[in-house]
């Protein structure tokens, strides 16, 4: 697949071949769907937890006795059925991590990056770099490059200013080679990819 390169302001520069192992081959949408829910549930806190009935505090004390009130029996005011009661069965703090097959992984991130391109929301940016923190240049690259909503910037390199700078824009993302992941390609309207970024991520997945 050959898509063009652009720079900074937008101009085409020419063009590169993206290695059809990565980038063309056939999706496979339950691999993808497999890896998003891995991804967001191991990013899950899971710090979520409710009082069962030994730990709300009260109802030590049997609220009437055992036989002869007309009531129904009841041992203490804390159970589940009491108002101010423990909760039955709440949720506690747990892990929602899993691990997810490597080949699974591989083929669910090559068929983001295949849909990606064949979609036409994978862009090539020839070199891009900032001598300060400068949030400004960073929206007018992306409104250059056509991909001013959700957008994913491919790094090659980790570069501070323009992660930092990238990172004031809403719906942008920053990420390198290393730390890229299914779910952030498929949430980007648009992928701008770094031509050194490409080669590297040619040269680790191929």
């Amino acid at each position: 697949m050959t898509v063009k390169v652009y720079n900074k302001s937008g101009e085409e520069k020419g063009t590169i071949d993206l290695s059809d192992e990565i980038f063309g081959i056939e999706p496979n949408i339950p691999a993808v769907h497999a890896a998003v829910v891995n991804i967001l549930a191991n990013k899950r806190q899971g710090t979520q937890s409710t009082l069962t009935r030994t730990e709300v505090s009260g109802g030590g004390k049997k609220p009437w006795r055992q036989k002869g009130t007309g009531h129904a029996r009841q041992g203490s005011t804390r159970a589940p059925q009491w108002r101010h009661g423990g909760i039955a069965l709440g949720p506690k703090p747990r892990s929602y991590r899993y691990t997810l097959n490597k080949k699974v992984r591989r083929l669910a991130f090559k068929s983001a990056l295949s849909l990606k391109a064949r979609e036409g929301g994978i862009i090539v940016l020839d070199e891009f770099k900032l001598a300060e923190y400068k949030t400004r240049e960073v929206v007018k690259l992306f409104n250059a490059l056509g991909a001013a909503k959700k957008v994913l910037f491919v790094l090659d390199t980790v570069d501070s200013y323009v992660i930092k700078s990238a990172s004031n824009i809403p719906g942008a993302k920053t990420a390198q080679v290393g730390t890229l992941n299914t779910y952030d390609i498929v949430n980007a309207d648009k992928v701008v990819v770094l031509k050194g970024a490409v080669s590297k991520i040619e040269e680790v997945y191929a």
